[in-house]
């Protein structure tokens, strides 16, 4: 009973403090437009993959996910004082970036295996808004062991809102696209495991600059020598 209401207290403040960021912070600073929320899965593991251009990010989606995240967040972070408990309310988990953090893999495969929905950014760091960085093989291999449903996603106007290196907030729209969802079975099938990893991180590549195209922002992929992937007209945002 009392990990059941330790559970229920944690969706009521997840939920309280989504709809705040969301409505009191973003919504200021010119507001957000999503599409293709369908694409996320009401329920089972679910890998959220987001290009990464900003700081702002991850409060974009853990404010405006219809499932409620779990994420990694850097170590450092842990050891601020009030930001720590805050964070770790809302399903933070750390991780030692520049190194492979074992710990913090195992505990994002079992949050995937109780059927959690996981924020990950598949490159490993914030790109430039013009090319999108390399895809990091651990998350093929989370996707892998998981059997999660990965859904990349495309972000515009958080590279404006607060720009890489910027410590200033500036108002800007922001556009966020849920594209086609896909897990590693569907794309691997036949490969052996080193091309079905690599076609597992071409696939998401793919499809995040694809839904990176509808939301305003086209972008190359990493090693890619060919213009930038075009938006449908139709669906371009307004």
């Amino acid at each position: 009973m009392e990990k059941s209401n330790k559970s229920l207290f944690s969706r009521i403040w997840y939920r309280f403090v989504a709809r705040f960021v969301r409505h009191c912070f973003f919504g200021p600073l010119g507001g957000i437009k999503i599409y293709n929320e369908g694409n996320v899965p009401e329920c089972g593991p679910v890998i959220i993959a987001p290009v990464h251009v900003s700081n702002m990010d991850p409060p974009l989606l853990g404010s405006t996910c219809p499932r409620q995240l779990r994420f990694m967040a850097k170590e450092e972070l842990f050891h601020v004082p009030i930001l720590a408990p805050i964070i770790r309310s809302l399903g933070a988990f750390p991780v030692k970036r520049g190194e492979f953090d074992t710990a913090a893999i195992r505990h994002t495969i079992d949050r995937l295996t109780c059927g959690d929905a996981v924020l990950l950014f598949p490159e490993g760091q914030r790109g430039d808004s013009k090319v999108m960085g390399p895809i990091q093989p651990g998350i093929a291999v989370l996707a892998k062991r998981s059997h999660a449903v990965v859904v990349p996603v495309g972000i515009s106007g958080t590279n404006r809102m607060l720009p890489r290196g910027s410590k200033r907030l500036h108002r800007a729209k922001l556009h966020l696209v849920y594209g086609e969802p896909f897990t590693y079975e569907e794309v691997s099938e036949g490969l052996t495991e080193k091309e079905g990893r690599l076609q597992f991180a071409k696939t998401l590549g793919d499809r995040i600059a694809a839904a990176c195209a509808i939301a305003g922002m086209p972008l190359r992929t990493y090693g890619s020598e060919s213009d930038p992937v075009k938006s449908d007209p139709s669906q371009t945002p307004s």
